[in-house]
């Protein structure tokens, strides 16, 4: 789990990663400060995907828990990760933000390859991790909390201005100890914390943890908003229920591979033999 300390806050080059992804050369797109790379090839016609792993294992020691990972994650869209415990979405999730080295394939960030490439690194490209376990500073006040996205070069002004445009309830919180609000709210803190950098790729592990279900409803709400304004979404969830009505495609993982991805609606079958007829 990523600890809130461990959130860079580092303004994003998220002007150039998005532009990036809509060259259908990643040879001659924006840089990003990585390499064009082996293993990604162009797709004339259409826009290059803000992420993308191709072939992708991973391990840890000699256990391979990723055989062969294939995930895409297109502009301006919500994918849905889902698959039960030990599925290896969290190993998937580290692969793709910097924080486990994948042992093959390739990893691409707006049609640059980025294996190897430090979780900072990546969050000055323009991707935001947003933590499983509400990553805020519990003793620091709501306002202390979005402070912290100002120490790279952000405005404090823009930085309030933009959270409380997007979380309004937070407005009614700036001098409330962060770890004094409820999960829902603390959660509305993390995300405005990442959003703060203007990322063009958000990347949010397990949101509806610990929630209410009327609390998970209202912030993926929040989510389907931002994705409208152009951000591309990959969100780890464990109870695929809970996302589904805002995705547009859903990647469904067991036992380190990827057994169905498509639009929500196709997936009916492949969610039920996962995992899901019980747990849902």
């Amino acid at each position: 789990m990523t600890t809130p300390a461990s959130q860079s806050t580092a303004p994003a080059d998220s002007t150039a990663l998005a532009d990036s992804a809509t060259s259908t050369n990643p040879a001659t797109s924006a840089s990003s400060g990585f390499s064009a790379g082996p293993g990604r090839a162009d797709e004339p016609g259409g826009p290059v995907p803000l992420l993308e792993l191709r072939g992708v294992r991973a391990s840890y020691g000699r256990i391979e828990v990723l055989h062969g990972v294939d995930l895409v994650v297109p502009r301006g869209e919500v994918v849905a990760l889902l698959g039960p415990n030990g599925a290896g979405k969290s190993t998937a999730l580290g692969v793709a933000t910097g924080q486990h080295p994948a042992s093959a394939g390739c990893v691409h960030v707006a049609g640059r390859h980025v294996n190897g490439a430090r979780p900072e690194a990546l969050a000055k490209a323009g991707v935001c991790t947003i933590p499983e376990g509400r990553g805020v500073f519990r003793n620091l006040t709501v306002r202390e909390n979005l402070r912290m996205a100002t120490y790279r070069g952000v405005d404090r002004d823009v930085v309030l201005d933009r959270a409380v445009d997007r979380f309004p309830r937070l407005g009614e919180r700036l001098g409330q100890v962060a770890g004094t609000l409820s999960g829902g709210e603390q959660q509305m803190l993390a995300m405005a914390r990442g959003l703060a950098t203007d990322p063009a790729l958000l990347i949010i592990d397990e949101l509806s943890m610990g929630l209410a279900p009327l609390i998970v409803a209202e912030l993926y709400e929040l989510v389907a908003g931002i994705a409208r304004e152009g951000v591309s979404i990959l969100v780890v969830e464990q109870f695929a229920r809970t996302v589904l009505g805002v995705a547009d495609r859903a990647v469904i993982m067991q036992h380190g591979d990827v057994i169905a991805a498509g639009v929500p609606a196709d997936l009916e079958a492949e969610l039920s033999a996962a995992y899901l007829g019980a747990s849902s």
